[in-house]
């Protein structure tokens, strides 16, 4: 089994141009409608890549509509990941911070709000 975090955007577009430019994402598959307006995509990230699954938000307030959300990316290079990002334009809410339990890492919000934390704490399941 595994977990695929899903994210819903006004404009899943300028998401995924976001994700994969700030932070490193690769995009996959992505699906469009009619409209031209992403139904489904899918962004690869880190190594053995775990799927971020992105899509647009519907015009009213739906079921499977996502809010602001916050996500942590694992890396192992935290200085060179913040300084892609802050090249790019990213937001940063969070400089780079040496963690008490550890880590390394910082912190950006993307063009619609959500914040993406990124550093080397690796969580483990229990």
């Amino acid at each position: 089994m595994s977990i695929h975090p899903t994210l819903r955007y006004a404009d899943a577009r300028a998401a995924i141009a976001f994700l994969t430019t700030a932070l490193g994402f690769r995009a996959g598959e992505v699906t469009t409608g009619d409209d031209g307006a992403v139904q489904h995509a899918e962004l690869a990230f880190g190594s053995p890549p775990g799927v971020l699954l992105i899509g647009q938000r519907s015009g009213a307030p739906g079921p499977w509509d996502t809010g602001r959300a916050v996500t942590y990316l694992v890396v192992d290079d935290p200085d060179a990941r913040h300084d892609a990002a802050v090249a790019t334009g990213a937001q940063v809410v969070m400089g780079l911070t040496d963690q008490p339990y550890g880590s390394r890492e910082y912190a950006v919000t993307d063009p619609e709000g959500n914040v993406w934390s990124v550093g080397t704490y690796r969580p483990a399941a229990p």
